[in-house]
């Protein structure tokens, strides 16, 4: 849960007594007490005088061509989901067809590998990853380009 953060808190000398800024001590500031020595030290050095000063929230500086976080986590999650599906042949040992799981599907245990080459061997098809439709489609090449057959469909469909 994130709470709400103003971008700008007015700072006033009044508040901070005359303690000073020593890392690791608890210091009184306005309202019981701070555990975190790095919270006193930032206000007290912001607000040296009679004034008091102003902080400002940091601004992300995104580099030309990047995304920010915020939208690459909105495009992932925007993106439908498609499965990877591994179709049975009589053509390749059930050996092969393990190996060429795991190399080309990424973290792809042996177990795993195993038990979707006997799906797809009993019933023909089997699901293999669920994943967006780029990397979907590029793992089903991949898989084609071992000899394998597969195909991609959204995994929308079905559930």
């Amino acid at each position: 849960m994130e709470a709400a953060v103003p971008s700008r808190v007015a700072l006033s000398g009044s508040r901070f007594s005359n303690h000073h800024a020593v890392a690791g001590e608890r210091y009184s500031i306005y309202r019981g007490w701070c555990t975190n020595p790095t919270i006193p030290m930032a206000l007290v050095a912001a607000a040296p005088g009679k004034g008091g000063g102003v902080l400002d929230r940091p601004i992300e500086k995104i580099t030309p061509g990047r995304k920010s976080e915020f939208d690459v986590r909105k495009s992932r999650k925007m993106s439908p989901p498609y499965r990877l599906l591994l179709h049975n042949d009589d053509y390749n040992r059930r050996e092969y067809v393990v190996q060429v799981l795991m190399k080309v599907i990424p973290g792809m245990t042996v177990d795993n590998a195993v038990n979707i080459m006997q799906e797809a061997h009993v019933n023909g098809l089997s699901v293999v990853i669920i994943c967006s439709q780029s990397e979907a489609e590029e793992h089903c090449t991949s898989l084609r380009g071992n000899g394998l057959r597969s195909s991609i469909e959204p995994a929308s469909g079905g559930c």
